[in-house]
């Protein structure tokens, strides 16, 4: 593994457009963390950020000596290092509850993102159409609480907010079929936290 240098100050390297970088800087701006955001050209990736990330990927942290380079890793980091306000429930039931609906996000809708962003219009179509659909199916779950599935904020909302903003983009967004999905993303996007989170480029995602 390459070592690291010391940096004085946080630093992310994010992708502009990169739904899972998106996720870094919502959580970066929900507990008001100072950092250094370096957007980063997945064709021409810096020699800097492959010397730290062996998969020369974003996102990648740095916090002084420490390097990570997987969203959900660095995301718990963040939360743990910066407690205040708690993105993860108290009790260790409602921890492994929140994990687990993180994984099913990740697995289930987050998964279709390689057919989403795919060359062949056919396979991008199919996917929007199923990602939309099963938005549609898991509306009662948008109204059960303030936020998702929660009265407080937590990563699963943090892991929702960057696919939902691109719904219009991958053509699965229900709209008047799934209200209470319709409802919470309004919610969600008009928090301050989340629209410090957007690159130029994502605010062109929504028109």
């Amino acid at each position: 593994m390459a070592s690291v240098n010391k940096r004085s100050i946080m630093t992310l390297f994010s992708g502009a457009h990169c739904p899972f970088s998106h996720r870094v800087r919502f959580v970066l701006a929900e507990k008001g963390i100072q950092a250094e955001v370096h957007n980063v050209d997945a064709d021409a990736i810096p020699e800097d950020l492959m010397e730290l990330n062996p998969y020369g990927g974003v996102p990648t942290l740095v916090d002084r000596d420490l390097c990570l380079y997987e969203p959900k890793i660095i995301v718990e980091y963040l939360d743990e290092r910066f407690p205040h306000p708690p993105m993860m429930p108290v009790d260790p039931v409602s921890r492994a509850k929140a994990r687990l609906v993180q994984y099913r996000i990740e697995r289930d809708w987050y998964g279709l993102l390689g057919e989403l962003e795919a060359g062949d219009p056919g396979v991008r179509d199919s996917a929007g159409a199923r990602l939309r659909e099963e938005l549609i199916a898991a509306d009662e779950l948008f109204a059960q609480d303030q936020w998702f599935l929660s009265e407080e904020r937590t990563v699963m909302d943090i892991a929702l907010g960057p696919l939902l903003w691109r719904l219009n983009r991958f053509g699965a967004d229900p709209g008047e079929q799934a209200p209470a999905l319709q409802s919470y993303s309004e919610r969600l996007f008009a928090l301050d936290a989340f629209q410090a989170s957007l690159t130029d480029v994502e605010r062109t995602m929504r028109g």
